[in-house]
């Protein structure tokens, strides 16, 4: 529970103001501090439904990209740190028709031009 609350924590800090203001997650009890957070940093927390995993696509989908790296059965505790940002790369680097052919940071970097 501490990691995942760090991690959200750790997170809003490196991001610009702006850029992370809802996180949807599920209803484990991993996030039952959620309303520390929610008191501590400028961000919603929101809940999916029980096996209602299509309201948390984004999730879903990016889930989908890692396992091509990462199968389903594979042990991430012996995926190294390197191996994981190489994976991260290589996924946000994959224009994506969804992105209008761009790439997740292409399209990251584009938010960043119009935040308020």
């Amino acid at each position: 529970m501490q990691n995942r609350t760090a991690a959200i924590k750790r997170l809003h800090t490196l991001l610009p103001v702006g850029t992370f203001k809802t996180a949807t997650e599920d209803r484990g009890k991993e996030l039952a501090c959620y309303p520390r957070i929610e008191a501590e940093l400028p961000l919603r927390i929101y809940f999916a439904d029980a096996y209602s995993s299509w309201q948390r696509g984004s999730n879903e989908n990016a889930d989908g990209l890692l396992r091509e790296f990462f199968p389903k059965a594979s042990d991430l505790s012996l995926v190294s740190e390197e191996e994981a940002k190489n994976a991260l790369c290589l996924i946000n680097g994959r224009p994506r028709k969804c992105l209008n052919w761009k790439t997740a940071h292409e399209a990251f970097q584009d938010e960043l031009l119009h935040l308020d």
